[in-house]
C-alpha cells in the first residue's frame, strides 16, 4: 500500500513496518533495486512476520513494496557471493529462504500481497505464501530462473499451488512473461485493479477481515493447509467434526454466536 511508508515501528533496514487499526503493513523497501531479497531482507521478513503472527493487535498483515517493482527476485550482489560459496553453504542459505517463505505461508494472521508492480523469480514465491494476492493491471509476472541456469525450487510448493501444476509447467520452463490479465485467468492473483484502486481495494479487504473472530481466522488457515488436495477418507472426515466440535465450545466461538442472536457486536469488536 501507499500510505504512510514514513512509519517503520521496527529498526528494519530493508522493510518498512506499520500497524493501524489491527492491520499491518509491511513495505519492501529497496526500490533502487526494484525490491530484490538478499540475506537480511529474508532475515527481516521471517522476523517481522514471526513478531506479527503472535502480536493480539494485528489481525491482518499487508505484504507491500515501495517503487515500480514488487520484487525482482534475488539481489544480484548477493547472488554474485553466491557464486563463491560451498555446497554446505549454498544448503544453508536456501534454508533461510524457505524457511522465511515458511513463516510467512504458516502465518496465523490472513495475508494479503498488494502488487504495485513487476513480479519476477523469487518475488512470484512472496506472492504465493500470501492468502491473497491483489495486482494492478500493468503488473507483469515472470519465473526467470531458467533463463540464469537455475531453477525455481526453493518456492515451487508455494508457486505450484497458487498457480496450478499445468501452468506450472509452461512457465517454470518457458521462463515467459505474462501480465496481470493471465495471472488473474491462472488464479494465480484474486483480484486485477487499477493503480489508482489497489490501496481502496487492500484497505476494503482488511475492514471486512478485521471484524472476524481472530480464533476463527486462524483456525480456518491451518484447516486450509490441512484439507487442500487431500483425499476425503473418514480419518479426514474425523478431523473435521472434532475441529468443528472444537470451535463451536471456544470462548470466541461461544461469543459469537451469542452475539449474533442478541444482535450486537461480539467481544471483540465491542471496544471499537
Amino acid at each position: 500500500m501507499q500510505k504512510e511508508k514514513n512509519k517503520n515501528i521496527e529498526n528494519y533496514k530493508s522493510l518498512l513496518v506499520d500497524i493501524d487499526k489491527h492491520v499491518a503493513t509491511v513495505t519492501l523497501n529497496r526500490p533502487k533495486i526494484r525490491n530484490a531479497f538478499n540475506d537480511e531482507m529474508i532475515a527481516e521478513l521471517t522476523e517481522a512476520f514471526t513478531k506479527l503472527g503472535t502480536d493480539d493487535e494485528v489481525r491482518v498483515i499487508v505484504l507491500a513494496a515501495a517503487g515500480k517493482a514488487f520484487c525482482a527476485g534475488a539481489d544480484l550482489n548477493w547472488m554474485r557471493a553466491m557464486a563463491d560459496y560451498s555446497y554446505e553453504e549454498n544448503l544453508a542459505d536456501a534454508d533461510k529462504l524457505a524457511q522465511m517463505l515458511k513463516t510467512i505461508y504458516e502465518c496465523p494472521k490472513p495475508t494479503i500481497a498488494a502488487i504495485q508492480g513487476d513480479v519476477y523469480a523469487g518475488g512470484m514465491g512472496l506472492v504465493a505464501v500470501c492468502d491473497v494476492a491483489i495486482a494492478v493491471k500493468i503488473a507483469n509476472f515472470c519465473l526467470s530462473e531458467v533463463r540464469l541456469g537455475l531453477a525455481p525450487a526453493t518456492i515451487s510448493p508455494y508457486v505450484i499451488k497458487a498457480l496450478g501444476t499445468r501452468a506450472a509447467q509452461r512457465y517454470f520452463l518457458s521462463a515467459e512473461v505474462f501480465d496481470a490479465k493471465k495471472a488473474r485467468q491462472l488464479g494465480f492473483i484474486h483480484e486485477r485493479v487499477s493503480e489508482e484502486w489497489l490501496d481502496d481495494e487492500v484497505a476494503t479487504l482488511c475492514a471486512k477481515m478485521v471484524k472476524n473472530s481472530p480464533n476463527a481466522v486462524k483456525t480456518c488457515k491451518q484447516l486450509l493447509h490441512d484439507i487442500a488436495g487431500e483425499p476425503i477418507t473418514d480419518e479426514l472426515i474425523a478431523g473435521t467434526v472434532k475441529g468443528i466440535a472444537d470451535i463451536r465450545s471456544s470462548e470466541q466461538g461461544k461469543e459469537g454466536v451469542q452475539a449474533f442472536l442478541q444482535k450486537r457486536k461480539p467481544d471483540w469488536l465491542s471496544s471499537e
